[in-house]
């Protein structure tokens, strides 16, 4: 009946999410609210780490890409199901920290980290820092050098792989901010200027094509260019890298009409091309990495509204408001992503409605769907929107000022607070 297996509908016709009344939890932790299943969650991480093992023969993990939901309780958690991470700030690696992630585990991404930035991957001695351009190469190899420490390093490359995927959301041509092409050079002048820095240890070389992926093929094109540019380090440097990291992207079911990946099945060709790819070339087989992050997220979790005015226009379209929009979920304003939508407390009717859900933003186009597919709505019911998991709180604002939602975990039946609603204290706490 939904996308996601989170979700039913109990006795009383209600919706159930992870064996808790979804009329329930918004009357306890009030709304918007967001509700993650963390049996979800821990299945979807020992499904990807069982198929990474499988597939590279135990050389293989999955690191949660934590950008697409970070609080210290998902640190927590993919902790305890033996994933490592990836974190793409200083926040992102604070959060780790303090939740206890072992920090060799970690992986830090960024694009322009700052200094600051930088110095928390020295003081906590990060995995593994990907280096993104010539400039943070020569800027970490200044600041390691002073503090006499090593740091293992892993370079991102632009594979020239395009997939089909919103351009927004596309990282892996030329044409990108992330990473150094292939193409022009770049990659390969910046491996040649890290033969001469002695604090930096080149462990491999990483790709992300994008996000959101359907393709399997776009992903084995990406492994194979990994192995054959790892061959021509090989050649012209006589470095031999012994990692490879395939980032992310795998794409996830929002609605009804959208495919289902195989996840297993990607990751099985993707370690096919790998393997061909070496045996091919003559290259050791490194040990390979995975970012999955919308994957293990995405599907766990759901967004509760209140519905407050409802406004239908004749001949035009019915507006129905709630009391959250895109300060929570930005993805519909952005990419006009798809999202499924049900009255929580009628969650067993029919769906008769049409509507264009509304957030209450001072923005016209503060809207989560338009001719959405909903029950018949009254002021005062609960809506829930569906696969929320990933790219909502992450993204979430403080815009109009108003203070983000609370994060509830639930899991057989039972529910905890992991993220404390923000108050209007809390907004002001740095105003001077």
């Amino acid at each position: 009946m939904f996308v996601s297996e989170s979700l039913s509908v109990n006795q009383k016709g209600n919706l159930d999410i992870g064996g808790c009344d979804a009329v329930e939890l918004a009357r306890e932790f009030g709304t918007p609210l967001y509700v993650m299943d963390e049996v979800l969650i821990r299945k979807n991480c020992r499904d990807l780490k069982a198929e990474m093992d499988a597939a590279y023969d135990g050389r293989g993990l999955p690191l949660y890409a934590s950008k697409a939901f970070c609080c210290k309780e998902m640190c927590r958690i993919v902790a305890d199901e033996g994933l490592g991470l990836d974190v793409a700030s200083g926040g992102d690696l604070y959060t780790a920290i303090e939740a206890g992630f072992p920090a060799e585990k970690i992986v830090f991404h960024g694009n322009n980290k700052t200094k600051e930035e930088l110095a928390l991957a020295l003081r906590y001695n990060a995995g593994r820092v990907m280096l993104d351009n010539i400039f943070e190469l020569e800027q970490l190899n200044a600041m390691a050098s002073a503090e006499n420490k090593t740091i293992k390093a892993v370079l991102r490359i632009k594979p020239g792989v395009e997939p089909h995927t919103h351009k927004a959301i596309n990282t892996g041509k030329i044409d990108s901010k992330f990473g150094l092409a292939i193409e022009t050079g770049e990659a390969m002048d910046a491996v040649e200027r890290l033969e001469n820095y002695r604090n930096i240890e080149l462990m491999g070389i990483h790709c992300h094509i994008g996000s959101q992926i359907f393709e399997t093929d776009a992903f084995e094109r990406a492994a194979r260019i990994m192995i054959e540019f790892a061959v021509s380090l090989r050649e012209q440097t006589g470095i031999v890298i012994s990692e490879v990291n395939l980032g992310g992207g795998f794409a996830v079911r929002y609605v009804p009409s959208d495919s289902r990946m195989d996840y297993a099945e990607h990751i099985s060709r993707a370690a096919d091309a790998v393997k061909a790819a070496a045996r091919r070339l003559d290259f050791p087989m490194p040990f390979v990495y995975i970012e999955p992050g919308r994957s293990i997220a995405a599907q766990a979790g759901t967004t509760l509204y209140e519905i407050g005015a409802i406004k239908e226009i004749p001949d035009v379209r019915n507006f129905v408001i709630v009391d959250g929009g895109m300060n929570d979920n930005p993805r519909y304003a952005l990419y006009r992503s798809p999202y499924e939508a049900v009255i929580a407390n009628k969650a067993s009717l029919a769906k008769d409605y049409t509507a264009t859900i509304a957030g209450r933003s001072c923005e016209s186009g503060d809207l989560l769907q338009e001719n959405a597919p909903i029950q018949t709505p009254q002021s005062g019911d609960i809506l829930a929107v569906t696969v929320t998991g990933a790219y909502n709180y992450s993204m979430s604002t403080n815009y109009n000022r108003f203070p983000r939602p609370a994060v509830v975990f639930v899991r057989d039946g039972a529910a905890r607070i992991a993220v404390r609603r923000e108050t209007y204290e809390y907004l002001v706490r740095n105003d001077v």
